[in-house]
Order: C-alpha cells, then sequence, then structure tokens
C-alpha cells in the first residue's frame, strides 16, 4: 500500500512541476508581450511627434483632434430641366 502512495505522490509531483513550468511560460510570454507593446507605444509616441514636427515645418494645418465638426449638408440643387433644340434629322415626340 505504502508503495502505491508513493507512486501516487511521485505522480502527483511531476504533474505539479509540469503544470508549474507551463505557468512560468505562461508569465514569461505575457512578460515579454506586454514589454513588446510599451516599446511599440513609444514608437508610436515618437512618429507621432516626427510627423506633427514635419507638418509644422511644412505648414501644414493643425493635426486631427478628436473633436468632430460636422459642416452642414449641402443641398443638391435640382438640376433645371431645359429646352435643348433640336438639330437636323432629329425626331420631336412630342
Amino acid at each position: 500500500m505504502k508503495a502505491k502512495e508513493q507512486k501516487a505522490r511521485e505522480s502527483h509531483m511531476v504533474c505539479h512541476q509540469k503544470f508549474q513550468a507551463r505557468i512560468q511560460e505562461a508569465e514569461d510570454s505575457i512578460q515579454a508581450q506586454h514589454l513588446i507593446i510599451e516599446a511599440l507605444v513609444e514608437e508610436k509616441d515618437g512618429l507621432l511627434q516626427t510627423i506633427q514636427g514635419l507638418q509644422e515645418a511644412n505648414g501644414a494645418p493643425a493635426p486631427f483632434t478628436d473633436e468632430w465638426e460636422e459642416e452642414p449638408e449641402e443641398q443638391p440643387e435640382e438640376e433645371e430641366i431645359k429646352d435643348i433644340p433640336l438639330g437636323e434629322g432629329e425626331i420631336d415626340d412630342e
């Protein structure tokens, strides 16, 4: 009976160690992804500053802001139907 319990404990320990290794691997992966995201955010900020500097140097309008200004919709003017003179050889259906 003791041998069976010992085997079960050993099996449990092996399983526990495998899970611990997987957990550590997942945590390492998450930490690496976090560092990559931070680097990308810093790069994006740098690029936005560069773009803004280039726009200012070239006299471009201010960059887009989050505020949305709606322009009034233009009502399309109805085109007036004008009498077009008939040319020679054309048939008048009226």
